[in-house]
């Protein structure tokens, strides 16, 4: 087993600022609205679950908070070149929080596996895709006012957002092995 890469701060903060970037060029992709919900389909939400199991739980998460920033105080980096506040308050909005939820907890799960492998990886991704849901579903039903309609309208995403989660596990798969050691492992170090 290879030795753990030491990580100076100025290489964090890099990684964190090219995964922040890599979550808006996700965003050049455009939306595709199905349904009344008001939430586009978008492969930018690939990003955040991607900087979770690359990154790792800290790296990821704030990866996933500076594009946030950077979309709020209004440069247009969500699908559809949306920024500002409005998409924070509109009905993607929890989605959007989520995303934070998202990349912290594909990035613990892996970060503290003992085996990093592809299923590992893709329960990751699959848990921090659950993540997201848990805070964005409830959060449309509060802007529907109807949970239940919230629940049944997204469900239209789930289709593509597992094809996601599977095109994600297999990219940090494949980073993974060709690059070991990147990753902070938590379990392996305390």
């Amino acid at each position: 087993m290879p030795a753990p890469r030491v990580s100076l701060p100025a290489a964090d903060l890099a990684r964190v600022v090219v995964f922040a970037a890599f979550i808006a060029v996700l965003g050049i992709f455009p939306g595709i609205y199905f349904g009344a919900s008001g939430v586009p389909v978008v492969i930018q939400n690939a990003g955040p679950l991607l900087a979770g199991v690359l990154l790792g739980a800290r790296r990821g998460t704030a990866a996933v908070l500076l594009f946030l920033a950077l979309t709020a105080i209004g440069l247009p980096l969500l699908s559809g070149g949306r920024g500002g506040l409005a998409p924070f308050v509109g009905p993607s909005g929890g989605f959007l929080f989520g995303w934070i939820l998202s990349a912290l907890v594909a990035g613990l799960i892996v970060s503290r596996a003992p085996k990093l492998n592809l299923p590992v990886i893709g329960f990751a991704t699959l848990a921090g895709l659950l993540a997201d849901y848990l805070i964005g579903i409830p959060f449309l039903g509060a802007y529907l006012s109807d949970l239940g309609a919230a629940a049944v309208q997204s469900l239209v995403f789930v289709p593509g957002d597992l094809g996601k989660v599977a095109a994600t596990a297999i990219i940090a798969a494949v980073v993974h092995r060709a690059l070991p050691g990147t990753l902070p492992r938590t379990a392996r170090t305390e």
